[in-house]
């Protein structure tokens, strides 16, 4: 009998450093949130500098 086992060494190495996605509030959820609000906040500045108006004038609402 042969105690053989897998190496799951390198594939264990891989997804611990890897966060794993869960439902409600997490530290990985809110670190891709962040980001999102940071990316969406250059946009609006963005718009803001290339149009000249705001965003609230841009969508129509003031």
């Amino acid at each position: 009998m042969s105690s053989e086992t897998p190496n799951k060494s390198e594939s264990s190495e891989e997804s611990f450093n890897q966060p794993e996605p869960a439902f409600g509030w997490n530290p990985y959820a809110e670190q891709i949130n962040g980001r999102f609000a940071m990316v969406a906040l250059v946009c609006i500045l963005l718009l803001e500098l290339l149009t000249g108006q705001g965003l609230l004038t841009w969508l129509g609402l003031l």
